[in-house]
């Protein structure tokens, strides 16, 4: 590949990756939690830390597919590194999420309204990223560079909860 296509994706990669390693991370919650649980096979049911923990997993993995897909529509039609940095905003939602979801059920419903605000801006990007190239096949008007100037000054606004 290309130094330059590298460039403009190596963020989104990045945030890409660490969102695995977090999937990792929950999922071995669970399969720790199933171990205590001294069941030969997994189950879906069983203790309620079990249930807690197996439920905020399956919550995330739910939602990373939809995640994904903003991440990297805002970062290839937008702008990478706004996309990124609410990429990485949201890892760190997601992850207050699970281990809010593991104490009180009230202690998850930040990071899940926070995590719903972060995927809007995502798919807000993407939108505007697609819009734009659409402008610039149909009427030769390049917006771009108002977009981004846009997104990145309000992509700061993510950090206030």
């Amino acid at each position: 590949m290309e130094a330059d296509l590298l460039g403009e994706i190596v963020l989104l990669a990045a945030v890409t990756f660490l969102s695995a390693l977090q999937n990792v991370f929950f999922a071995h919650k669970v399969e720790l939690e199933s171990k205590t649980q001294n069941s030969k096979c997994f189950q879906r049911t069983g203790s309620p830390a079990f249930e807690k923990v197996y439920c905020a997993n399956q919550n995330c993995t739910d939602a990373y597919p939809t995640f994904l897909v903003g991440l990297w529509g805002a970062g290839l039609f937008c702008s990478q590194a706004p996309a990124a940095f609410a990429g990485l905003m949201y890892l760190l939602v997601r992850q207050k999420y699970f281990v809010g979801y593991l104490g009180e059920s009230t202690q998850s419903t930040p990071g899940y309204i926070f995590g719903k605000r972060i995927i809007a801006f995502l798919f807000i990007m993407y939108a505007a990223g697609v819009i734009n190239y659409f402008a610039i096949v149909l009427f030769g008007t390049d917006f771009l560079v108002h977009i981004q100037t846009v997104t990145k000054a309000s992509s700061a606004l993510l950090l206030i909860p």
